[in-house]
C-alpha cells in the first residue's frame, strides 16, 4: 500500500509552494487506495510557534486535504531521535563538534580553495572542514566533560565505509547513486536542537511506513545523507519523488515570507479551494 505525507515546519503561513505539494502527495496516496499521513516538523523550539501549527491544520482543511491518522508532531518525540543518536554513537559514526559557526567560517577561509571549503549545495553554506573530526577520544571526553558547548556530527567518511555505495530510487528516473559527501560531516543534534532535520524526517518517514516521499527538489541534494542514515539504522528504503518549485512571475522561488501568496491571504481576498486548487497546480 502506497503511504505518502506531508510534513510542514511551523514557522510561518502555508503558502501555494506548500498547497502544490501537499495536494501532490495526498493526489498520489488518494489515487491509489493508501494512506496520506501529516506531519508536524517543530523541532526548531525558538522559530516554531503553536499558532502556525493551528494554521496549518485549518488551511489545509479549507482547502479539502484530509490526513489518516494522528497528526505526529515531532517535538513530542525527542526520546526516538536520542535512542537513533545512541545506536550511531555506538557504531562510531557520530563524534562531538566544539567549534562555533564563527571558527568554522575562519578555518573554512584559511583552506582557501582546498575541496573542503568549497560551498555546499545546499544554499550556499560552506561544508563543514572536519576540524574536530580528528580529536583525540580523551580530549574529546575532557571537553565534554567540562562542559563545553558540542554539537554531534557524523563521521560520513567512516559511516560509507561501514555501509559501501548507496543508491535509491527517484520516480521517473530510476536508480540515484547516493553521494553523502555532498553535504560533509552534517549535524545530527546540538544541545539547543536534540535532533536534526536529517535524523528525525529519516527516522520518522520509516517509523510511519511512509512508500513514497513527495518534496521540494531544494531538498533533492539531503536525501543522499537520508540515505546514508536508513542504512546506517537498518530503515526501509522509500520511493522518492521531488518535484518542482514554484515561483513568481520573476522566477522567485514562494517562501512563507511572501505574506500576500499565503493560502489564508489568499482566502482573506476572496480566493475559493478550487481558486488556489488552480493556482497550485496550473
Amino acid at each position: 500500500m502506497i503511504v505518502t505525507r506531508f510534513a510542514p515546519s511551523p514557522t510561518g503561513y502555508l503558502h501555494l509552494g506548500h498547497a502544490y505539494s501537499a495536494l501532490g502527495a495526498w493526489r498520489a496516496a488518494r489515487a491509489a487506495g493508501g494512506k496520506f499521513l501529516l506531519r508536524i516538523e517543530d523541532i526548531d523550539r525558538t522559530r516554531c510557534k503553536p499558532e502556525f501549527t493551528a494554521a496549518i491544520l485549518e488551511d489545509l482543511a479549507w482547502l479539502g486535504i484530509d490526513w489518516d491518522g494522528a497528526v505526529r508532531r515531532q517535538s513530542e518525540h525527542f526520546d526516538d531521535y536520542t535512542a537513533a543518536l545512541g545506536k550511531l554513537e555506538a557504531m562510531g559514526v557520530i563524534y562531538p563538534c566544539f567549534c562555533t559557526r564563527a571558527a568554522i567560517a575562519a578555518e573554512i577561509a584559511r583552506a582557501g580553495s582546498a575541496p573542503q571549503g568549497e560551498a555546499s549545495p545546499i544554499e550556499g553554506a560552506p561544508l563543514y572542514p572536519g576540524t574536530c573530526r580528528t580529536l583525540p577520544v580523551d580530549e574529546r571526553l575532557r571537553r565534554v566533560a567540562a562542559g563545553e558547548s558540542f554539537a554531534l556530527r557524523l563521521d560520513v567518511a567512516r559511516a560509507l565505509a561501514r555501509t559501501g555505495p548507496l543508491a535509491w530510487e527517484e520516480e521517473n528516473e530510476g536508480s540515484i547513486a547516493a553521494d553523502p559527501s555532498l553535504l560533509g560531516d552534517v549535524v545530527l543534534a546540538r544541545k539547543d536542537t536534540p535532533t536534526s532535520y536529517h535524523l528525525a524526517v529519516t527516522h520518522d518517514d520509516a517509523l510511519q511506513r511512509v512508500t513514497l516521499v513527495t518534496r521540494g527538489a531544494d531538498l533533492f541534494i539531503a536525501t543522499h545523507i537520508h540515505r546514508l542514515l536508513q542504512a546506517l539504522l537498518d530503515l526501509p528504503v522509500p520511493r522518492y519523488r521531488h518535484h518542482k518549485l514554484l515561483t513568481d512571475a520573476r522566477g522567485k522561488r514562494f517562501a512563507k515570507r511572501d505574506k500576500a501568496l499565503t493560502l489564508r491571504a489568499l482566502r482573506e481576498a476572496g480566493r475559493t479551494p478550487d481558486d488556489v486548487r488552480a493556482l497550485a497546480e496550473g
